[in-house]
């Protein structure tokens, strides 16, 4: 986990970062949600930075108790609690199933297990699993679809997890560069 923390300290412009949170206050955030951070986004939260104006994402890393602004106000309840119910990618834009089979799914894809790191635009957001089976995994969510991050699935040649996903947006490479 050194490594990746000094990785991360190097990848954020301290101009830009939020001040860390301390881990009283990142404790203090999980026995409300009912959750532990995963490693190594916990420990940077909590000393080096929270949320940044850089990226990643384009539009900024977003506070760890915040959303980004473009995701709306009148949403459900986020429960972080509640497992991250995908394994595989999901193109609902494509599913042939009835909206009354998708519609319960897509609410959870959004709002259980999750925090949401910040948006590309567009309504593109990238998401850290902190509950289920995709514990630490980044995905990216949007309207169309979820995706998740890291060259086990096939999409990127990145590294899974918080650190590979800020790794691959400091070497510039495309998100989805496979």
């Amino acid at each position: 986990m050194d490594i990746d923390l000094a990785a991360l300290r190097a990848a954020f412009d301290v101009g830009t970062c939020g001040p860390p949170l301390g881990w009283d206050a990142v404790r203090a955030f999980e026995a409300e949600h009912g959750i532990v951070l995963p490693e190594p986004y916990r420990t940077f939260v909590a000393e080096v930075c929270d949320g940044s104006r850089s990226g990643p994402p384009d539009f900024g890393l977003v506070p760890l108790a915040e959303l980004p602004r473009d995701w709306g106000d009148r949403r459900p309840r986020r429960v972080l609690a509640l497992p991250f119910p995908l394994t595989a990618v999901w193109a609902w834009e494509d599913d042939p199933r009835p909206s009354e089979e998708i519609d319960p799914l897509l609410e959870r894809v959004f709002y259980h297990g999750s925090i949401v790191l910040g948006t590309d635009g567009c309504g593109m957001y990238w998401h850290l699993v902190v509950s289920g089976p995709h514990r630490g995994h980044v995905w990216q969510i949007s309207g169309e679809g979820a995706v998740p991050f890291g060259a086990e699935f096939g999409t990127t040649t990145g590294s899974s997890g918080f650190a590979g996903w800020v790794e691959h947006w400091v070497a510039g490479r495309p998100w989805f560069d496979v």
